[in-house]
């Protein structure tokens, strides 16, 4: 099973960019003059932050341009021809052996969530790395994380028992979906790095009940319409603080939902949620904004958060 990292990719068979890539043209890079040294793994993400959100704080990132890739895609192809293309097929030239996970199919061979288990096939048997009610994290975006570090592990030698034990015990980064205390039943989570739109449906998604939602903050002229889409069946009640709450809230009525409130600031926010929410309910602060309005970062902004909760 052992292998080096330049002859193993592992890969997210749900992931549409590869079936975009396999209907696509693709300029391969000029290789680097020491590439033949170089020994990577690649892995596709599929978690809603971008390389540049994890290497910096997302509140720098505002107004920024993309960076271009080095491999460029010269044309595209729309999104029903995209989910038509076997992953398989497109990197059935790749030199590298591909190494396959999944949250949505079930594989012959690879990582795969099966109900509550994420589960490892060799092809020949199966074992269940882990139960996900066992997991410190949240969200189906997290769980194919785990299956892609894991096989990581695998491929460079990590005992299946030693990476079990390490996933049960690994926590969230702070800010990020970070669990903060259950009071009255209720679970308060802590999502400020959720800076845009996509990072906050993400976390939304992960919350497996109804949903106060606080949100709001600087503005980054991002669109919201996605993520407004996901608050039916999902937020209980939106609860906006922020320059963009104006914003945030016409957006969410555009799409039918009107359960809107307004806060101040942060700890009134955290105060009504406490008087409306159930038991069962979880609170999350995912801003999908910048802090900049109201916080030196979103660092600050998480922790007056978590003081709030602490508070109650």
């Amino acid at each position: 099973m052992n292998q080096t990292a330049k002859d193993a990719v592992v890969l997210n068979y749900d992931d549409p960019v590869l079936r975009e890539f396999g209907e696509s043209r693709i300029e391969e890079p000029e290789p680097a003059e020491d590439a033949a040294d170089t020994e990577t793994e690649a892995v596709a993400r599929e978690d809603g932050l971008d390389g540049a959100e994890d290497l910096r704080e997302p509140d720098e990132t505002a107004g920024e341009e993309p960076e271009q890739s080095e491999t460029e895609v010269t044309e595209t192809v729309s999104e029903s021809e995209a989910e038509e293309t076997d992953p398989e097929e497109v990197l059935s030239g790749l030199k590298a052996r591909v190494f396959w996970f999944s949250s949505r199919e079930r594989l012959k061979e690879g990582f795969f969530l099966d109900g509550d288990n994420i589960v490892y096939a060799d092809g020949t048997k199966e074992q269940i790395l882990v139960n996900v009610k066992e997991l410190q994290l949240l969200g189906r975006h997290n769980y194919e994380n785990v299956m892609a570090a894991a096989y990581i592990g695998l491929l460079m030698g990590v005992p299946f028992e030693k990476i079990r034990e390490t996933v049960r015990k690994f926590k969230p980064v702070e800010h990020r979906i970070e669990f903060v205390r259950e009071r009255t039943g209720v679970r308060y989570y802590n999502d400020s790095k959720g800076t845009n739109p996509d990072a906050a449906i993400q976390a939304l998604r992960a919350m497996p009940g109804p949903v106060l939602l606080i949100a709001g903050g600087y503005d980054k002229n991002s669109t919201y319409d996605e993520w407004a889409k996901e608050f039916a069946g999902r937020v209980k009640y939106l609860v906006l603080i922020g320059k963009t709450r104006d914003k945030i809230a016409a957006c969410a009525k555009k799409y039918g939902f009107t359960e809107i409130m307004y806060a101040e600031d942060l700890k009134e926010a955290v105060q009504v949620c406490a008087v409306y929410a159930d038991a069962g309910d979880y609170v999350l602060l995912s801003p999908a904004c910048a802090s900049w309005d109201m916080f030196k970062n979103y660092e600050e902004r998480g922790r007056v958060f978590k003081e709030c909760v602490m508070a109650l």
